[in-house]
């Protein structure tokens, strides 16, 4: 069955009604999907579906399994075990449907230096199978999305590494995936150039792409993706929204404060208003449900210690990724 046709005789309403659902509304299936390399297991039995038209991100520090996911779903590897499912279609052995139906944005920039942008986009154009005026139609419309026309003829080793970034978005979209790809590729980019990647992939999910975004920063996932999967050691740890992955913390409201210079005793009495935890040379207390703010300050007035020494904050994907790890996601 090729791509497409299953959803087809979906829409014409001969499928059961609970399987019509879900294919009209998931775009990639991952089940049971593991990888391993010699002893190690970058993957593990990780199970995620991902809704047509979503804007997912997957969210974790380097060596969480980001970049084998990706390749795994692009097709690049096998699995050792499992299976990806696009439009309810398995993957497995089917290379000519995957680079029809995926575009994929690789962690490294993938392009010939030596050649103009136009010249690059011409070869990924052909690989694509795309030829003649559709070709050109496509090489004008991605340079322009990406704001390097003005650079079309000018080789890429001239290129700073932003306009580098934005050209590797613009090779993964000349053939109009389904699927879009992104494996971390803000990494090293200037902010102009970070911010006008933000804005076209944004722009292309409001039109109907499905966007997987994977990063280690968590002000990219917030501010692009509309479901979050935390992932770490290989296995998702928690998913949902930001809203619904903040309501996973054990406080609405985390205190802040210098561990030097903050006697033992007063830092063990805090503990009781909520888990405590170091972190460099800081300590935080995530309050428990219920504290009362005044309670608090005036049990660190009653230990001798000033108001201004204490910073209130709203919790973050960070913190939520501490609470699950012990560890900040850039390491």
């Amino acid at each position: 069955m090729t791509f497409g046709r299953e959803n087809a005789v979906a829409m014409r309403g001969r499928l059961r009604p609970d399987r019509r659902r879900q294919l009209l509304s998931t775009m990639l299936q991952l089940d049971q999907l593991t990888q391993r390399y010699g002893a190690l297991t970058a993957l593990d039995g990780v199970s995620l579906t991902i809704a047509r038209g979503e804007f997912f991100g997957l969210l974790g520090p380097n060596g969480a399994g980001k970049s084998t996911l990706m390749s795994l779903v692009a097709g690049l590897r096998e699995p050792a075990s499992g299976t990806v499912r696009l439009d309810g279609v398995a993957l497995a052995g089917r290379p000519a449907d995957i680079v029809r139906a995926i575009g994929f944005v690789p962690q490294s920039v993938a392009l010939y230096e030596e050649l103009t942008a136009e010249e690059n986009l011409g070869i990924f154009g052909r690989l694509y199978g795309l030829g003649g005026a559709k070709l050109v139609a496509r090489i004008d419309e991605c340079l322009a999305a990406v704001q390097l026309s003005d650079r079309r003829r000018d080789a890429v080793k001239t290129y700073s590494g932003g306009m580098q970034r934005r050209l590797n978005l613009a090779a993964s979209l000349l053939h109009e995936p389904k699927l879009l790809l992104c494996d971390e590729p803000t990494v090293g980019v200037d902010p102009q150039s970070r911010n006008a990647i933000f804005d076209l992939l944004q722009r292309l999910n409001r039109d109907g792409l499905t966007v997987i975004y994977s990063t280690h920063y968590m002000e990219e996932a917030t501010r692009l993706c509309s479901r979050i999967g935390i992932i770490d050691h290989g296995k998702i740890l928690a998913l949902g929204s930001l809203d619904e992955l903040l309501a996973r913390l054990p406080a609405a409201e985390i205190v802040s404060f210098a561990r030097n210079g903050t006697p033992p005793a007063a830092i063990a009495a805090l503990a009781r208003f909520g888990a405590l935890r170091e972190i460099d040379e800081r300590c935080e207390v995530l309050l428990a449900p219920g504290v009362r703010l005044a309670n608090f300050f005036a049990a660190t007035q009653a230990a001798g210690l000033p108001d201004r020494a204490f910073t209130l904050k709203r919790p973050t994907l960070e913190d939520l990724f501490l609470h699950l790890t012990g560890k900040t996601l850039r390491e």
